[in-house]
């Protein structure tokens, strides 16, 4: 459930990369995060994050993201001990993958933004999972820019083949339910690379 974080970095990526099509823009992690929401027992929600991702756009247009799963941040230390386990099967990472025609944030001044759809595919635990999702990218300056979620994506647990580790999340904190719909936004700050 906490992978859906992974799609909506995917897609930052790539609206970077038109601001300066033969250059790369690599993400600053200290910026970035994909936060991620979960509920239990049908009215408990809590919101979650992955603090460690990477990636760039290259020249181009190629985005590659890495989040980092083992920096899954739950507030209660036992379980992101046990979603590392028993969800992500200890798995290193999950990466997204995608490309986007970004002639519109080309043009983007200083302090202008711009909305746009990416197209995605989020590989986890061998699983390769297609999404679109609506982002904002914002040109901080010339050599910086940042790529937020414009409203909130849900991914389904069974498409990413993770079901079963919820099912064991429910059985080893006694839970009735968590859903299996997980909204997630994303935060990626970019740096021009020299």
């Amino acid at each position: 459930m906490n992978s859906l974080k992974t799609f909506a970095a995917g897609i930052g990526f790539a609206l970077v990369a038109s601001m300066a099509s033969a250059q790369t823009w690599v993400v600053d992690p200290t910026a970035s995060v994909v936060t991620f929401g979960s509920v239990k027992k049908d009215t408990i929600g809590e919101t979650h994050s992955f603090t460690a991702v990477s990636g760039q756009v290259d020249a181009d247009g190629r985005a590659t993201i890495s989040v980092s799963l083992g920096s899954v941040e739950t507030n209660i230390e036992i379980r992101n001990a046990r979603m590392i386990e028993h969800v992500f099967n200890n798995m290193e990472a999950a990466t997204v993958v995608g490309e986007i025609d970004m002639a519109a944030v080309e043009a983007l001044e200083v302090g202008e933004m711009a909305s746009v759809y990416v197209d995605a595919t989020l590989n986890l635990l061998g699983a390769n999972v297609g999404f679109d999702a609506p982002m904002i990218a914002v040109r901080l300056s010339e050599t910086r820019a940042m790529v937020v979620s414009d409203g909130i994506a849900y991914l389904s647990t069974a498409d990413m083949g993770i079901d079963a580790g919820v099912d064991k999340l429910m059985e080893l904190a006694s839970l009735p339910s968590i859903t299996r719909a997980v909204p997630v936004t994303v935060r990626l700050v970019f740096d021009l690379q020299e």
